[in-house]
């Protein structure tokens, strides 16, 4: 039941990191620049973010299982027109536009479907470590099987091996029970839609901005349709992005208030807001997932241009942090049966401090490859302990019929925080890049920074008692007592 559910998981975030490595070649087999094929990946994930939670939404009104096939067969498509794209532009059309509308109507569905499927909290959080850890699998080692496939076949074989994977998926998928609608579909709410993929698209391209222009004075001439917007040295167009992107989601507040007090059906419930678990719990990951594709590209980005290593090398570098995730989420049953999410959390917050401050020392004295593997091992046990447990808290907080609103808002939050990461992490590196500086070592100390507010705010969620465990197959369930 939880294979194609991983799968799923596994190929979207292989997507998001595994393109990096072969920029180069891409751009000159499709006749175009390196700026065009890093467009054609920001808009990727542009799309995904954007539309992430009207894509959940839609769960509730065409059912969660047609929603999940759905996207599977658009994300399929576009990976098969970008693997015989003759050109930018069906390249942009198959990678940036299918494959993110693919990805924004199939991850909800993951999300909701192992919520509503797990019997109780234990089997959940088990369900959610295989989910996660088969995120985290994908992110972490894109860069190595892309950089293997580009190496020895061509790019064009990443996205046919994606092709593959989708219709293996689709084919499990057939066996996965459909739950029944409990109610009439509800109507879609547009105008909510269409301000939410506003919103969300002008926050998270304000974030991709900053890698290029950085946060403070503009790098370099803004330039819109040919004209100069903004001179280089004048305000970052970072600011204005993110203050339009604040002031659509703010529309979009004030549009969903309206529709409930009009007894309309919103694209969010504004309830959801309310629940103070859930929301410490949406902060604790999107600061979960800022730690770690920030670190996993400061990583990479040193290894890669400060040690010449090539894109394989450092994917094999980085096993350890993905060895440490795999093993602190295949552990996220027995953890569930003994812990409350809250100490989870707080415990993957401690141990990732500590991987991150090991790192720095251990590098800091010297270059030796050996010298990354305590600290990423860490890193990467309290990274797998602290996303299954976060996931955890968010989905169980509320209710069936607030899946698809929750797994929504849980998605984004979670893309806003990568999307961060990775651009904190390289504006920090180029701001910080001049002689007698370690610009590698200023962004991790940021990182670092980060990770132990995420653990401030962690020790801030509510104190829940632990799960009593489940009874063995072998036991007998104790007798009902008479009312």
């Amino acid at each position: 039941m939880i294979l194609p559910l991983a799968l799923a998981q596994f190929i979207c975030s292989y997507a998001g990191t595994a393109m990096n490595v072969a920029i180069a070649p891409m751009a000159r087999d499709l006749d175009t620049t390196v700026f065009g094929v890093q467009a054609s990946i920001t808009l990727f994930t542009l799309t995904m973010a954007a539309l992430m939670i009207p894509g959940s939404k839609l769960t509730d009104v065409w059912g969660r299982k047609r929603c999940l096939v759905a996207g599977l067969l658009l994300y399929g498509t576009g990976a098969l027109l970008a693997a015989l794209a003759p050109g930018l532009g069906v390249m942009i059309l198959g990678n940036a536009l299918l494959e993110g509308v693919g990805s924004a109507l199939m991850i909800p569905p993951i999300y909701i479907l192992v919520t509503v499927m797990a019997p109780d909290l234990a089997t959940r959080a088990r369900y959610f470590g295989v989910v996660s850890g088969a995120g985290a699998l994908g992110a972490a080692t894109g860069p190595l099987i892309g950089g293997l496939i580009t190496s020895l076949f061509s790019w064009r074989a990443s996205f046919l091996l994606q092709v593959i994977v989708i219709a293996w998926i689709i084919v499990l998928i057939r066996r996965l029970p459909a739950p029944a609608r409990t109610g009439p579909a509800p109507s879609f709410d547009v105008t909510g839609a269409l301000l939410s993929a506003a919103g969300l698209l002008l926050v998270v391209l304000g974030v991709l901005l900053s890698t290029t222009y950085g946060w403070g004075a503009a790098r370099s001439d803004v330039v819109v349709a040919g004209r100069v917007v903004i001179d280089e040295g004048g305000i970052s167009p970072v600011w204005p992005t993110l203050t339009l992107g604040a002031l659509t989601l703010a529309s979009f507040a004030w549009h969903l208030h309206r529709a409930e007090r009009r007894g309309r059906e919103p694209l969010l419930h504004l309830r959801l807001f309310r629940d103070r678990a859930a929301n410490l719990g949406l902060g604790t990951q999107a600061v979960q997932w800022l730690v770690m594709q920030g670190t996993f590209f400061v990583t990479a980005v040193y290894l890669q241009d400060a040690l010449g290593y090539n894109a394989v090398m450092t994917g094999l570098v980085l096993t350890p942090a993905t060895a440490g995730i795999l093993a602190s989420s295949a552990a996220a049953e027995r953890f569930a049966r003994n812990r409350t999410q809250r100490t989870l959390i707080i415990a993957g917050f401690v141990l990732t401090v500590a991987g991150m401050a090991t790192l720095l020392a251990l590098v800091a004295a010297g270059t030796g490859i050996w010298r990354t593997v305590p600290g990423l091992l860490l890193a990467g046990l309290g990274l797998g302990t602290m996303l299954t447990a976060s996931v955890n808290l968010v989905q169980s907080s509320f209710p069936d019929h607030d899946q698809s609103d929750i797994s929504g808002m849980s998605r984004s939050v979670s893309n806003l925080g990568s999307s961060l990461g990775t651009a904190l992490a390289g504006s920090v590196i180029v701001s910080a890049a001049h002689p007698g500086a370690h610009p590698y070592a200023a962004s991790l100390v940021v990182l670092l920074v980060i990770a132990v507010g995420g653990l401030l705010v962690s020790v801030l969620l509510p104190r829940t008692p632990a799960p009593s465990p489940s009874p063995s197959p072998t036991q007998s369930p104790a007798p009902e007592q008479p009312h």
